[in-house]
């Protein structure tokens, strides 16, 4: 395995490849881009000719074995170094190309530039052996998708710069001498990038690989139903980008008659579509994955190329009309495709072993390579059988792309079979596109990445609690490792909004409840008990009985949310011999949420204690509200006796008159009801509750209202469980002359009281 660069020498290393990245896009737009196309058009070439041309681009990846036969005597990046000069100095002969032109020498000046372009990509493809070992030593770690793609928007952007400045000097009908200046700029350019790729550290163990064996290759990957699929895929995208990019400059010229300086600034926008694409797949490829983002940049292509079939002939003479529609082809095309082809690299990088890297690489370039050069040389023939019988520039155009949108079609049914290699599915990659809140966590997460001050990370980390999306999870997984606490706290918190968790976070957070107590383990706790997490059932009972009460609280809690009935006894035994009010609390709270009429007992048992402090109080019969669900309508009732205590009496009598007032407003005079026998016991009960209560909070005499309790016929309430153990506990409460000053608790009897009338009303009607 291939030992990874320390980060301060990777982004040194990453540095260089940058700078090296830029000349190299300069020379390639200087010598082999859109221009040398245009150059041949000029010099008369037929569209055989242009096909040959840009098939020797593709031809170039065939010599990737002599370059893997090289690097086993010599260093892997020595050999891309001197062969970056030596393909920029082959570039000399189409430097004297136009003044062949000028002579009257045309088919030399063709010959010249046929040969100075072959030799070009026949030592580039030499030299790409050292491509794909120094891009993934170089682009190791959590980001390679980003930065493998920020390589490519670096491309894209020096090469539409480029070309602008080159379509501004050409202008609308150069001589053909310029192009040689530019040329001899491009050389400089290619010299240079040569000389920088240098200074980029050598992968180790490349030079060591065994002898190549092309037959042994292509057999260990067509063995592979997954690698076999994605080559088939491969062969079709690489087919269709190449032939509809090389030839929309002929048909720009041909069919629309656009002139040099126009096309280049066509293939401006071509770039800035390229940039564009590459700028969202840096944003998007490692947060959904690398499959989709391959299949929605085919269908953009596939989109883009329908109006070529369907434009009408009519609206070809129009100048506004087809300026327009040629920026939108080649800004569209440029960012389907060279979308399509980015993002495949990245995917294949993924499928593949890290030790199969230079050999896989090779086999990548050599598909790559047979569908281009196939592709481009069988597009120019076409065109020119066409012409020969007959046919228009304007429908053999029509022909070819129809052609190219089938193909692009079968390549997009394919892609559906990819292996996810841990990317979402396309109609969750296109939701999380158009989601407001996943396109702010990703900016988040990204500007989280790059920040190195402990400040900004926390307020990151607090802006992605408030705007909870699973695409965060790992990176506040990896945050949640930070040797700073409140990092910690923070990544860990921002994962209690997410709708569910991970198993990765589960086994994160369980780690966490383990490893840091009297920390964020109490976070980590609640968390799982939210998230129904039930393989922490084990680990969480454990914990309960932790010296640190907030995890123990916590863990207390999760196992009542977690419907854990079994582990219900033990917390009442826990809270009932703790002295620490938090953890009583908690174990109250959490037996409100088991909800289970025993617990009662251990409840009222608390409130007995020695002298529980009023928090205390509240909490528990807001538990035994919970149990008795009515927990909701009493805490209204507890608010208001908190805002002022005497009026105590005077909640208590309110309770009890709204009791009779609903039944006079709903029974008084009712003829008819489910059960007529139970009218009258009803009626006598409804009437007696406000003087049993008024004989309680004013007379201090609890007799009345108890016996109140237990006169309640029990077969009417079957339906609520915790019926018979209320009406048991309370109606010996009331005659307990040591609880007379628990005002709480005796405000809870009066309220419960009141909404059995309530209730029983509500089910005889």
């Amino acid at each position: 395995m291939i030992s990874p660069l320390s980060p301060y020498r990777q982004g040194k290393a990453r540095a260089v490849f940058n700078i090296f990245n830029t000349f190299n896009a300069l020379s390639w737009n200087l010598l082999v881009g859109s221009i040398i196309t245009l150059f041949a058009l000029r010099l008369g070439a037929s569209s055989t000719y242009i096909g040959t041309l840009s098939a020797l681009l593709y031809i170039s990846l065939f010599f990737l074995p002599l370059g893997k036969i090289l690097a086993q005597r010599f260093k892997i990046v020595s050999i891309y170094s001197f062969a970056w000069v030596v393909r920029a100095l082959g570039m000399i002969p189409v430097v004297f190309a136009p003044l062949a032109a000028y002579l009257g020498h045309h088919d030399t000046a063709l010959g010249l530039t046929m040969l100075g372009v072959a030799i070009f990509h026949v030592i580039r493809g030499i030299g790409m052996i050292g491509n794909n070992p120094v891009l993934s030593y170089l682009s190791a770690g959590s980001d390679r998708g980003s930065y493998m793609t920020q390589i490519q928007i670096i491309n894209s952007a020096t090469g539409m710069f480029s070309g602008f400045a080159i379509a501004i000097i050409l202008g609308r009908n150069p001589p053909l001498f310029l192009y040689s200046f530019i040329m001899t700029v491009g050389i400089i350019c290619g010299i240079t990038s040569g000389a920088l790729i240098k200074k980029v550290p050598e992968p180790p163990g490349v030079g060591k690989a065994e002898k190549i064996n092309l037959t042994g290759i292509f057999r260990d990957a067509f063995s592979q139903p997954p690698i076999k699929l994605f080559l088939t895929i491969l062969m079709i995208v690489a087919l269709a980008s190449g032939v509809s990019r090389t030839f929309l400059v002929v048909y720009a010229r041909e069919v629309f008659f656009q002139e040099d300086g126009m096309i280049l600034l066509f293939s401006v926008f071509g770039g800035l579509g390229n940039l564009l694409v590459g700028m969202l797949i840096k944003f998007f490829v490692d947060k959904i994955g690398a499959k989709p983002i391959l299949i929605i940049c085919t269908i953009v292509s596939l989109a883009t190329m329908i109006p070529i079939v369907f434009f009408s002939s009519s609206a070809v003479g129009y100048l506004t009309t087809g300026v327009l529609f040629l920026s939108f082809l080649f800004f569209m095309l440029n960012f389907g495709f060279l979308g399509s082809e980015g993002i495949a690299q990245t995917y294949f990088m993924g499928l593949i072993p890290s030790e199969k890297t230079l050999d896989m690489g090779i086999l990548y370039f050599f598909v790559f390579g047979i569908a281009g050069a196939g592709g481009s040389f069988l597009a120019g023939l076409l065109l020119d059988i066409l012409t020969f019988f007959g046919c228009s520039p304007f429908v053999s155009f029509k022909i070819l792309y129809a052609i190219i949108i089938v193909l692009t079609a079968m390549a997009i049914h394919l892609q559906r079979k990819l292996t996810p290699l841990g990317a979402l599915s396309l109609a969750g990659a296109v939701k999380i596109m158009f989601s407001y809140r996943e396109l702010q966590a990703i900016s988040l997460l990204d500007r989280l990445n790059k920040t190195r001050d402990s400040h900004q990370e926390e307020l990151l980390l607090g802006a992605l609690h408030d705007a909870p999306s699973h695409l965060a999870t790992k990176g506040l997984l990896e945050r949640a490792r930070s040797p700073r606490l409140v990092t910690r706290s923070e990544s860990i918190r921002a994962l209690e909004h997410l709708e569910n968790l991970s198993e990765d976070a589960e086994t994160a957070l369980m780690n966490d409840i383990v490893n840091n107590p009297f920390t964020t383990a109490y976070i980590s706790a609640r968390i799982l008990g939210n998230h129904g997490c039930v393989s922490a059932i084990p680990l969480l009972r454990e914990l309960a009985s932790s010296t640190d009460y907030m995890l123990a609280g916590e863990a207390m809690i999760a196992l009542a949310k977690l419907r854990d009935m079994a582990f219900c006894p033990q917390i009442e035994e826990i809270i009932l011999h703790t002295d620490n009010p938090r953890l009583k609390i908690m174990g109250a709270e959490s037996l409100g949420i088991y909800g289970l009429p025993h617990s009662l007992y251990a409840l009222l048992e608390m409130l007995q204690g020695a002298n529980p402090p009023p928090y205390l109080r509240d909490e528990v019969v807001l538990a035994m509200a919970a149990i008795l669900e009515i927990q909701q309508q009493f805490y209204r009732l507890l608010v208001g006796f908190h805002a002022d205590t005497a009026l105590a009496p005077a909640l208590a009598m309110d309770e009890a008159e709204a009791a009779y007032e609903f039944f006079k407003t709903n029974m008084s005079g009712r003829k008819s009801a489910r059960n007529k026998d139970a009218l009258p016991v009803l009626s006598r009960q409804a009437e007696n509750i406000q003087a049993a209560v008024s004989a309680f909070v004013h007379d201090h005499d609890g007799s009345a209202l108890s016996r109140w309790i237990l006169e309640l016929p029990a077969h009417y309430f079957s339906r609520d469980p915790a019926f018979e153990t209320a009406q048991t506990i309370f109606s010996e409460v009331l005659l307990d002359n040591e609880m007379a000053s628990y005002q709480r608790l005796h405000l809870l009897i009066i309220h419960w009281a009141a909404c059995q009338i309530r209730n029983w009303i509500n089910r005889l009607k």
